[in-house]
């Protein structure tokens, strides 16, 4: 058996390799680093696969996230709404800002925000929400965007995990993750299901005028050169990753339906065992398919990730790593009790979901080139474990 990887990049890469190192030589050839034209062309090829008017590349998905706050005209103490279940990343930036970050619990099923937490969590300080699709699957955008028109509130959309899937409405129109919001933002970290060869992101909207106000901002506040209009980051993605991305675009639904039937594997390996909870996926924002349907678009699995529920979570993980199975535990601290963001207005009682998957969630290898064999292997791994 091959060994197994928690992700596999250079076997995906050797699928593709031809076409990457062509791509990557062009641009050594033209000595074209800085915004090249793979640039350019990446950014309208994602444009159109997104369908959305506007893509901003930029160095990274944490930037993108600054970013968009900065060309909303965020203002100190004004109060941003998160999830606590989710990558340090997302409060990061809200943070650096001198924003207000409010942090709400997730639901039970999903991980993602929770509607009923964000409700409660409102104040006349309230600018704006910023819903995380971990782990690949979107959160409940129609219930966010009703509660942002009724307030009057800018939606943000973290898709770091979860670009490529499809959100469903109740009356059957789909877009994709990232575009549904006032404005999106993803990373192209390597292990992401379209990731450069470093670091890399982008900010995606339909709003011509903040498009080009965050297109300034990327690029130290210049739209001519040394004359600054506004205040600006240094963020550039650079040429070589465009270059890879603008190779793995066109086989990003590939990359995501190769995911969907590992995960599709592992669920139906593991789904009946009493100590194991295997992810739901929600198809659309009325119902729960409770199993991983071929219509289950809505989740792209950058991550696998079960519940233990027996308090073997952790002799598990170790176990796991100890017959060769890479693993991990995202996340093991909630937001709320991280040392850099406590805060006095937070209740353990505000958050039981958090406070229960942290010491529950374990998610197992998830990428384009699991074989049967090695899945077998882990979920077999697993079951005698656990039994």
């Amino acid at each position: 058996m091959k060994k197994i990887q928690m992700v596999d990049l250079q076997s995906q890469y050797e699928k593709i390799k031809d076409a990457v190192d062509q791509s990557i030589q062009q641009v050594l050839n033209t000595a074209t680093y800085i915004n090249g034209p793979l640039v350019k062309e990446f950014q309208e090829d994602l444009e159109k696969y997104l369908n959305v008017k506007h893509v901003i590349p930029c160095a990274n998905g944490t930037d993108a996230l600054q970013i968009a706050m900065m060309g909303l005209d965020l203002k100190p103490g004004d109060e941003v709404i998160t999830a606590d279940f989710t990558f340090a990343a997302t409060v990061e930036v809200i943070a650096l800002l001198q924003l207000t970050p409010v942090l709400v619990d997730v639901d039970q099923k999903t991980f993602n925000i929770d509607i009923e937490a964000i409700k409660k969590a409102i104040t006349p300080k309230t600018k704006a929400i910023v819903p995380v699709h971990l782990f690949g699957q979107v959160a409940n955008m129609e219930a966010i965007l009703e509660i942002a028109k009724e307030h009057n509130l800018y939606v943000i959309e973290d898709n770091a995990q979860a670009i490529g899937a499809d959100y469903t409405f109740s009356d059957g129109s789909k877009q994709k993750a990232g575009t549904i919001g006032t404005v999106g933002t993803t990373s192209f970290f390597p292990s992401k299901n379209l990731g450069c060869y470093g670091d890399g992101g982008a900010i995606f909207t339909n709003d011509d005028d903040l498009a080009h106000k965050l297109r300034g901002i990327v690029n130290h506040g210049m739209y001519e050169r040394y004359y600054h209009d506004v205040v600006g980051v240094n963020s550039r993605l650079d040429s070589i990753q465009a270059g890879v991305l603008k190779i793995k675009l066109p086989h990003l639904d590939t990359y995501c339906n190769t995911r969907r039937n590992a995960a599709r594997f592992y669920t139906k390996a593991l789904k009946n065992h009493p100590a194991i909870i295997t992810p739901t996926t929600q198809s659309n924002t009325t119902k729960n398919c409770g199993e991983l349907c071929d219509f289950c678009d809505c989740h792209v699995f950058h991550q696998y990730t079960l519940q233990i529920t027996n308090g073997k979570r952790d002799a598990l993980h170790k176990h796991l790593l100890d017959n060769g199975i890479p693993n991990a535990i995202y996340y093991p601290v909630a937001l709320h009790a991280q040392k850099a963001y406590q805060d006095e207005r937070y209740k353990e009682a505000d958050f039981p979901v958090t406070n229960q998957l942290v010491k529950t969630v374990i998610s197992l290898p998830m990428h384009t080139e699991l074989d049967e064999e090695q899945l077998t292997f882990i979920t077999e791994t697993i079951i005698k474990f656990l039994n």
